[in-house]
């Protein structure tokens, strides 16, 4: 009698032991699937091999979870390019008038005009080139962000710093800015994509033009990491963590639109590399990252 009931109770603990099985292997299962279907745009639901009647009734939960994520999904994104779109074609239309404008103040200023008048035609023209700046960034970072793909090729990273410095001799000769270059020996070449790679840098170094107090360091290292520092008086550690923000500007750069940095962030981390800003002892540091693979 007792070897019958030790029997029973070992093909219990048995059936007990297949079922717990079973429920973990159906949970892992579960779980790596919903894992999967949260990040792709894709119809296919979660399947559930185990037949226990309450893990099924969760994964039809979580289903339903996942068709809502993915309507909202779709909402959003669909609302997203319809607000790029109208950013464009607003930007586009806001060129026309302003050019216009631009050319009757040219008119104006050959006129003989009092003194007063003179001083308001100076102010209007100064707001009107501020709004040309502006609807020229944005329309660039709207068509910036609504491309879909870049190209990539073999990029030489010690070239391309060479060529934007070159490209910015008179502006930085302007400022009486002398770069202070440090290049590695060999190429550092990564899969980018060379247009976007020259907005980047030329961005980079438009911010620098604006903060700096007459100097700037440039310095690649064979990592692939990039660094622009110069001497920032009128900035502070708050105000450069907030650099890449859209639309943010300071006080020192009153011309500038906010939209610089925002845009070598964007094309950056599409490219596959992180940027960043940090500020020590009054110095700025812009850096920039690509990665090796």
């Amino acid at each position: 009698m007792v070897w019958v009931l030790a029997a029973g109770l070992a093909l219990v603990a048995l059936g007990l032991g297949i079922k717990v099985a079973l429920l973990r292997h159906g949970i892992k299962g579960l779980r790596r699937d919903l894992v999967e279907r949260r990040g792709q745009d894709t119809n296919t639901l979660l399947s559930l091999p185990c037949r226990d009647r309450e893990l099924r009734r969760l994964a039809s939960a979580l289903n339903q979870e996942l068709r809502t994520l993915r309507q909202e999904r779709l909402r959003y994104q669909q609302g997203d390019k319809e607000l790029k779109e109208a950013v464009v074609n607003i930007s586009h239309d806001l060129r026309t008038p302003l050019t216009a404008i631009s050319g009757y103040l040219q008119l104006l200023k050959s006129q003989e005009l009092p003194p007063d008048a003179q001083r308001y035609l100076g102010q209007i023209e100064s707001r009107t080139e501020s709004m040309k700046r502006l609807t020229e960034e944005l329309f660039r970072y709207s068509v910036v962000v609504s491309e879909e793909n870049l190209a990539r090729e073999p990029v030489d990273l010690r070239r391309a710093v060479e060529e934007a410095l070159l490209s910015f001799y008179g502006a930085l000769e302007g400022r009486g800015i002398d770069p202070q270059v440090r290049l590695p020996e060999e190429p550092v070449v990564r899969q980018l994509d060379p247009s976007a790679l020259s907005r980047v840098l030329g961005n980079i170094l438009t911010n620098a033009l604006k903060y700096s107090a007459g100097n700037l360091e440039v310095a690649l290292e064979e990592s692939g990491r990039l660094t622009f520092s110069n001497s920032a008086p009128g900035l502070d550690p708050v105000a450069a963590g907030r650099l890449f923000d859209r639309f943010y500007t300071v006080e020192a750069a009153r011309n500038s639109t906010g939209l610089g940095l925002s845009i070598a962030k964007e094309l950056t981390q599409r490219m596959g590399g992180s940027i960043g800003a940090d500020f020590h002892n009054g110095r700025l540091t812009v850096w920039v990252k690509f990665p090796a693979g």
